[in-house]
This record gives structure tokens, sequence and C-alpha cells, in this order.
């Protein structure tokens, strides 16, 4: 045991909460949850992640570390027309075509198959919207929001990996200082709320579906292959339906899915963590650990969240989503073959439309796939 092996833990436990949290607060108020609704939402996955870590790290003897999906919880908040209980059908379908993928190993493969030049333009047609909004929220709210800006690149100079964790306190601070924070919420414990799903074509077309692609294709194989890089191997299958399942039992308290961490699983899988490999598999209990103390104290950070700016939460959520933005759009246009069709389900998942109730997402991904098999058919 070393120091760096709980330090690396409770570093991408703070990352991977403080620095996205914002974003489930959007998701949450998009599809109208309730403050108990959306602390219960918190608690929930936040246990689901605990109880993750530690079974998979323990079984594998591997830092398996887990996550709720950042890219699923931007699609969500970008959703409309949606219920919490219609939201929380869509995550037990969700849950359910994870747990299929895991047992049937061609899911995987099927998954896998679609190009990544189209699936990240999906993922940046969904992500685009907040990061202009952050953009767009310098006008609106000038004084609080340009010093926080000024915050994030200068952080992001010396660690990355804490500069919207930065915003986010800095944020809270300077809110607090110039009078926009009239109280702060009372110390109280979490609770769950149970929540009845309502399950329709339309959301599992429109919500399920996109849900499970982007949290495939964005971070599970994302996941694995940190893992991978660090020198393991992985049971590709085992870790997928363990997330499925956990994220099936938790959904009916409204939390979200939950999959294989990627930017926190990288903190904890380098040599940094432990120079042995077989020693890293220890970081799974400490991250747990950090994330049942979030859990036990969700509700107050929902209700603190809720006493802050709007400004403020906009501002973080498109910081948070910068880089992955960026990522995505080097990946969709690497190749310049795919370029048309990557501008056309960038444009289409974007635009935000929605038809037969289904949401654009689901239809970016279908226009993208259907360029690409025309130009494929004019090859042949």
């Amino acid at each position: 045991m070393r120091i760096s092996i709980p330090s690396s833990a409770f570093v991408a436990a703070v990352v991977g909460f403080g620095g996205t949290l914002a974003l489930i607060i959007a998701a949450a108020n998009a599809v109208g949850a309730s403050q108990a609704e959306t602390a219960s939402w918190v608690t929930a996955i936040c246990l689901a992640m605990a109880v993750e870590t530690l079974w998979l790290s323990w079984r594998t003897r591997m830092p398996v570390i887990t996550a709720w999906s950042t890219p699923g919880a931007a699609l969500v908040a970008a959703s409309s027309g949606f219920t919490m209980n219609q939201a929380v059908g869509a995550f037990i379908v969700t849950a359910v075509l994870l747990i299929a993928t895991g047992l049937f190993r061609p899911l995987t493969r099927l998954i896998s198959r679609i190009p990544a030049s189209v699936a990240s333009a999906m993922l940046a047609g969904i992500v685009v919207g907040f990061v202009i909004n952050a953009a767009k929220a310098a006008t609106v709210d000038p004084w609080l929001v340009l010093p926080l800006v000024a915050i994030f690149f200068v952080a992001r100079l010396y660690n990355a990996a804490l500069s919207v964790l930065a915003v986010l306190v800095g944020g809270g601070i300077l809110a607090f200082a110039l009078g926009r924070v009239e109280s702060l919420p009372s110390l109280e414990l979490s609770s769950l709320t149970l929540i009845a799903p309502e399950f329709s074509l339309a959301g599992a077309i429109g919500l399920a579906l996109p849900l499970y692609l982007v949290t495939m294709a964005s971070q599970n194989l994302s996941g694995l292959a940190v893992l991978r890089a660090a020198g393991y191997d992985p049971p590709a299958g085992e870790l997928i339906t363990v997330t499925g399942l956990v994220s099936l039992i938790t959904a009916p308290f409204g939390a979200l899915t939950t999959n294989l961490a990627a930017i926190s699983a990288a903190i904890c899988t380098g040599p940094d963590t432990h120079p042995d490999l077989a020693e890293r598999w220890k970081t799974g209990p400490f991250y747990a650990l950090a994330y049942v103390i979030f859990a036990t104290f969700g509700a107050s950070l929902v209700a603190l969240f809720a006493v802050l700016p709007q400004s403020l939460i906009v501002l973080v959520a498109g910081l948070g989503l910068m880089a992955a933005f960026g990522n995505a759009m080097s990946i969709a246009l690497r190749d310049e073959r795919d370029r048309i069709a990557v501008v056309t389900t960038f444009a289409v998942t974007a635009s935000g439309i929605a038809v037969f109730g289904v949401g654009s997402a689901f239809w970016g991904l279908v226009a993208g796939l259907l360029v690409l098999a025309l130009e494929k058919l004019k090859k042949t």
C-alpha cells in the first residue's frame, strides 16, 4: 500500500463528481425532476458506482473504475418532451440493453462496428449546445462568468483534470461574494425516492437507444481501451453485464446509466498510482468509499446547486464538456472519406429536431449511417 493509491482514487472521484455534477442537475431539470427526485438520482447513481467499482476491482484484481455516462447526461439534458417517469423507463431499457450486450458478445462486436467517426459526430452534436451556452453566459452575467473563464484556462495550464472543479469551487465563492446566494442550505442526509417508470416507443427510440449507443461507443469501449492500454486484459462481457445489472436496480430511484470510466480510470491505472500492475486494483475500494460519502450527502449537494446562479451551472456544464467536444470532433474529422457523413450526423443531432417524438441524436446517427451506406454502395 502506498499513499498514491488512495490519493489517486480520491482525485479521480472528486474530478469525476465535481466536474460533471452540474450536467446531472441540468439533465434532471430537463425531464422535470423535483428536488427530491434529483437528490435521489444523485444518491442512487453514487451508490451504483461505489458498488460496481468495489465489486469489479476486488473480483478482477484490476482498477475497474465506473462513472455515470457524461455523454448520456448531456443527451438527457438536451432532450425535450420527456417526463421524469419516462426518463426512468428509458434508463431501465438502456440497462437491459447493456446486460444483453454483456451476455451476448455479438452485440458488443456489432456496436464496435459503428464507425468511430459517425459515433463521435453524434456525441459532438449532443454536447455542442452546452459549449455554446457557456459562451453565451458571458453576456448574461459577465461579472460572474468572465473571471471564472479566466480561472478555467489558467488552471488548465497546470492541471486540466482539476480545472472544472476549480471553476465550480471558485464560482460558488464568487457568487456568494457578489450576493447572488442569499443563504446556504442546511446539511441533510440523503434519501431515495422510488419513481414509477413509464414506457413508450418514443422514449425507447428517442432516449433509451441513443443513451445506450453513446454509453457503449463513448464510455464502455473507451473504458476497456484505457484498461488494455495500462496492460490489463479486462473481461469485457462481465464488466458491461455488472454495470448494466446495477443500473437496472438503481434506475427506479432515478439513477442514470452507469458505465466503465475513461478519464477517471486513467488517473487510477497509470504507473503514478503504483509501479506494480497487480497492486493498482486497490484504488477501487478507496474510490468506492468516496462515492459512498457523496451519496450520503447527495441531497445537500443538490440543494446547494439549487441556490447557485443558473449562469454558473450553465458555465460549469459547458466548460466540463469542452474536452469531450474537442476530442469527439477530432475523431469525427480524422478520416476525410467520412466527412460528409460526419457533418450530416453532427448537423442533424445538433439541430434538436424531433420526428415522431424521437429525438435528434437517433436521427443524426441514422442520417450519418445512410450517407455512409450510399457512398459504399456507389463504390461497389
